[in-house]
């Protein structure tokens, strides 16, 4: 089976500065899609960036490059630096990774998501 652990979230001003790391480990043969999702009081999930294998991004229109999304595919880690962050970034933050076992067979995983807050 495999694990995401995700670290890196808390409290910090806005227009300041916070880098979310998610590490996978357990049975993985390939890890293709990896992304960061979050989840805002009385709001639904909603995607925050993307990457590929190859190192494709996309983000949300919202975000307006304040957020960068990065991977280390030989350690197995997902990253985001989040840059200028506002109020209304506060959220819960979660990990999500395509794997693809010994099996080989694909599923999604989820982190156990990672809280921050933004605010003075």
């Amino acid at each position: 089976q495999v694990q995401l652990v995700e670290s890196g979230g808390g409290l910090v001003q806005p227009g300041g500065s916070l880098r979310l790391s998610c590490a996978a480990s357990g049975s993985i043969v390939s890890i293709n899609r990896m992304a960061w999702y979050r989840q805002a009081p009385g709001k639904e999930r909603e995607l925050v960036a993307a990457i590929t294998s190859s190192g494709s991004t996309n983000y949300a229109d919202s975000l307006k490059g304040r957020f960068t999304i990065s991977r280390d595919n030989d350690k197995n880690t997902l990253s985001l630096h989040m840059n200028s962050l506002k109020p209304e970034d506060t959220a819960v933050y979660y990990c999500n990774v395509d794997i693809q076992n010994r099996n080989y067979k694909i599923y999604r995983y989820w982190g156990q998501g990672t809280q921050v807050t933004v605010s003075s």
